[in-house]
């Protein structure tokens, strides 16, 4: 391709005399200015590079004018590799519109948009790109996930992901919304003889994992009843599926759990429900399950995000105008990861206590994260009111709401 130009700005700024074939091509010098040629003509043009082709046809080229001069050395280098760096430029764009966005959530009713968005394809729509989902049992594992990388965008509880944005010093992710409030509540069995925080002491109680958003809850709960965790009460990280089945074996004392499983205890597991965290809250309102995004990713790819986030958004309003629909669409996909879907009753009874949301509640969040603290979970000597700056950005959130002319939600 570089001598090809060559070849086109000889013929165009020369007489025919000169218009010589240029082989091999780097013999030769350039030299700007006016020049005088073997053919008696002169060649005045600043803009043109003469050819000082020294007779070279004739065998006569001196040993310097056979080597190239630099400036078209570096010409014609650069002239060749403009088509490898096309190609690369469309190749790299091409890999990059092929990369699914990876994102993260549990088989859970407070992951509704997460369940309902997958089974509409709502997301893939919006995205403009493959969505490869990745399901998980709680929000540790997750956030180690994205952290490894392997993890773009989650439907997480607020504990794991501030725990782990106040241990990357702000560098793994950004709470970017809302998706749940409520949804979360300590189950006893029917039978048990259990009335109060003290009834608990020397008994068993589970959380479906060590540091997530419902264990920080139980522990801190027992904390402010006079009772100390792994001392007065043995509390026990299992995941939900195997709470069910302990629970129905008599083995618990009660488990604390997000929806269904609250229910399924219920209906399933012939428990009743001791306490609704719902009740621990002003307004009762808390976060159940919030949309976290890598930083990295978020930095770029900004506009996927905010596609991401359209999605979210029209999924919420579609789940909560269509509650009948979207507990068809909820169940369906519980069905495929569980094996089973849940019986009509239970899942009514289920969404009856979630309240799906796009609000990150922020401020109650930040409540979380100080129980948090107080447990021990967070790095010791973290000061709050500095760590959490900028774990909630809901700037792009806030620009779609306008557009909706929807009223606008609180960031930190």
């Amino acid at each position: 391709m570089g001598d090809l130009l060559l070849r086109t700005l000889v013929r165009v700024g020369r007489p025919a005399a000169l218009r010589v074939p240029l082989v091999p091509p780097l013999y030769g010098s350039f030299r700007a200015g006016p020049s005088t040629r073997p053919d008696g003509l002169r060649h005045d043009g600043p803009a043109l590079l003469h050819f000082a082709y020294s007779d070279w046809r004739s065998g006569t080229v001196a040993p310097r004018d056979a080597r190239p001069s630099r400036v078209r050395w570096m010409l014609a280098s650069w002239l060749k590799a403009v088509p490898l760096i096309l190609v690369f430029f469309i190749v790299t764009c091409m890999a990059s519109a092929a990369e699914p966005v990876r994102i993260g959530h549990f088989p859970n009713i407070t992951h509704a948009q997460a369940l309902v968005g997958r089974a509409n394809g709502t997301f893939d729509q919006r995205l403009g790109s493959p969505v490869e989902w990745k399901v998980f049992n709680a929000g540790p594992t997750a956030m180690e996930a994205l952290i490894a990388g392997q993890l773009d965008i989650a439907y997480v509880g607020p504990n794991p992901a501030v725990n782990l944005f106040l241990r990357s010093k702000g560098r793994a992710l950004r709470v970017i919304a809302g998706a749940a409030s409520g949804g979360a509540a300590l189950v006893v069995p029917a039978t048990s003889s259990v009335s109060r925080p003290q009834d608990f002491r020397g008994k068993r109680i589970a959380s479906p994992e060590l540091g997530n958003t419902q264990d920080v809850a139980l522990r801190r709960w027992l904390k402010n009843s006079g009772l100390v965790p792994g001392k007065d009460v043995q509390v026990a990280p299992i995941k939900n599926a195997d709470i069910l089945m302990l629970f129905r074996q008599g083995k618990l004392a009660g488990a604390w759990v997000p929806e269904p499983w609250v229910t399924r205890l219920i209906r399933e597991g012939g428990g009743r429900i001791f306490l609704d965290e719902r009740s621990l809250w002003p307004d009762n309102r808390f976060p159940t399950a919030v949309v976290v995004v890598r930083k990295a990713f978020y930095e770029r790819n900004r506009e996927q995000v905010r596609r991401f986030l359209d999605a979210h958004l029209e999924v919420t309003a579609w789940i909560n105008g269509h509650p009948a629909e979207a507990g068809k669409k909820l169940n369906e996909q519980l069905a495929r990861l569980a094996g089973r879907p849940l019986p009509p009753q239970t899942l009514t009874e289920a969404l009856g206590r979630v309240q799906i949301t796009h609000d990150p509640l922020a401020g109650p969040l930040a409540t979380s994260a100080r129980w948090a603290l107080e447990l021990g979970y967070l790095p010791r000597g973290t000061n709050l009111s500095v760590g959490l700056r900028g774990v909630v950005d809901v700037t792009l959130l806030n620009e779609l709401l306008k557009a909706r002319s929807l009223p606008a939600v609180r960031g930190n």
